[in-house]
């Protein structure tokens, strides 16, 4: 009965150092390493485990194998769950790039998407007219009324078909995005059968490159130009309103529409202002919000995955570890009972086994990790958004690395503290029977 509610207590104690090692900041983290420096360097029992902990590491090269499968396990689970989550962080940030806190999009009530929604020329020129709407030096409201349709197209280097999203603008569209820039070639002419496209669907799609034919619907479109935006806009193809609504029969209809306001501030008059228009059925979002959500989802589904595939992986590389970690106690019974022998306590002897396995899954986080940021980091991928293709790129940064090295570390506390308890626990006179 003992045994048992030490164990039950064992396993409440690493899931509560656990959940707190998960929410633990850096800041936390290198407060707990000072800490453990202080007691390394300045306590008796410290001391103790240095030393303890310097054999064990000088015993490592005898045990390759039982190393090697620790480090590789724990960089395997390490590598796949940055490479997952870089994947959500590089969509999320593609798909948010182009939100901005001065610019509002425009939907049809109800709609949570530009697929969802329709407007038409009444819509538009109310909607245009209301109050916190900025205006150029002409008195022209800085707003587009904007279309979007799936295009069916050809994937660069092979006969697969793919979705990409030609979204039909006004002239003022460009004065919206100031961040858009034409890289090759010019914008297209009013009311021509031309496209820019973003650099990303020129890296995705055949027929992309300036000068080039592309076959859109029933009719064929010229490429004019390649624009860059570093978002979601980079998977699109661009083209005058007028001639996209004709060439598939949209009427003279939109989907929605983006304007410049006056300031950041002057949105919630705008919202207001549209909610007590009697002819408008809409609702406003600023544009920063509306891609957050379209974004939000997506992300989550890709986080959740990788979360799920990291903790199954980490099990198995528990159970590695743990295994490892038994074998090497036990083949340094005699080592640990004589040390226990001569006036060493347990407790230098559990840390310093937890320590070594420690060692061995940071050096596993570090080289999964880095692996992963020299493969990935900037790699460009591609997925569905609603029923279009999306280029993003991969996005290894600080906070994901530091993500995977809590994990690694996590995965060597849990590895390392049964084999440090049962080492703790061996009586000596039993472990220095032993061959």
């Amino acid at each position: 009965m003992k045994r048992f509610l030490f164990n039950l207590m064992l396993v409440v104690l690493i899931a509560v150092v656990l959940a707190v090692w998960v929410m633990l900041p850096w800041m936390g983290v290198l407060a707990a390493a000072v800490l453990l420096a202080l007691w390394l360097g300045l306590t008796r029992n410290g001391r103790q485990t240095v030393s303890v902990t310097s054999v064990g590491l000088r015993t490592l090269g005898q045990r390759l194998g039982s190393v090697s499968v620790i480090v590789i396990g724990i960089a395997g689970v390490v590598g796949v769950l940055v490479a997952l989550l870089a994947m959500g962080s590089g969509l999320s940030a593609t798909l948010q790039g182009g939100g901005r806190d001065d610019t509002a999009i425009v939907l049809r009530g109800g709609s949570t998407s530009e697929a969802q929604s329709v407007l038409v020329r009444s819509d538009v020129d109310a909607i245009t007219q209301e109050p916190g709407v900025q205006q150029d030096a002409k008195g022209k409201p800085l707003a587009s009324a904007e279309l979007v349709v799936a295009a069916n197209v050809r994937k660069k280097g092979s006969d697969d078909d793919a979705n990409a999203q030609l979204r039909g603008i006004d002239p003022m569209a460009w004065a919206l995005r100031p961040d858009l820039k034409i890289i090759r070639g010019r914008k297209f002419h009013t009311g021509m059968r031309e496209l820019v496209v973003g650099e990303g669907a020129a890296r995705e799609f055949a027929h992309m490159d300036v000068g080039d034919t592309v076959k859109l619907g029933r009719e064929d479109w010229k490429v004019v130009g390649v624009f860059a935006s570093h978002d979601a806009y980079d998977s699109e193809l661009w083209a005058d309103r007028a001639a996209v609504s004709d060439a598939f029969r949209r009427g003279n209809s939109a989907e929605s529409v983006l304007v410049r306001l006056t300031s950041p501030a002057a949105f919630d008059r705008f919202k207001a202002a549209l909610a007590s228009d009697p002819k408008l059925k809409v609702e406003a979002q600023t544009t920063r919000d509306y891609f957050a959500k379209q974004s939000e989802q997506l992300t989550r589904v890709i986080r959740v995955v990788g979360i799920t595939v990291g903790v199954i992986m980490a099990i198995g590389a528990v159970f590695g570890a743990l295994n490892c970690m038994f074998a090497a106690v036990a083949s340094r019974a005699r080592e640990i009972a004589t040390l226990r022998a001569i006036g060493f306590r347990g407790t230098p002897v559990v840390t310093s086994v937890m320590l070594e396995t420690m060692l061995l899954a940071l050096a596993g986080g570090v080289l999964g990790a880095a692996v992963v940021w020299l493969l990935f980091n900037g790699y460009t991928a591609s997925t569905l958004s609603g029923f279009n293709q999306v280029v993003f790129r991969f996005r290894v940064d600080p906070a994901l690395i530091w993500t995977g090295l809590k994990w690694a570390l996590a995965i060597g506390f849990v590895g390392g503290l049964f084999p440090a308890v049962r080492a703790a626990r061996l009586p000596v006179s039993t472990a220095l029977r032993e061959l």
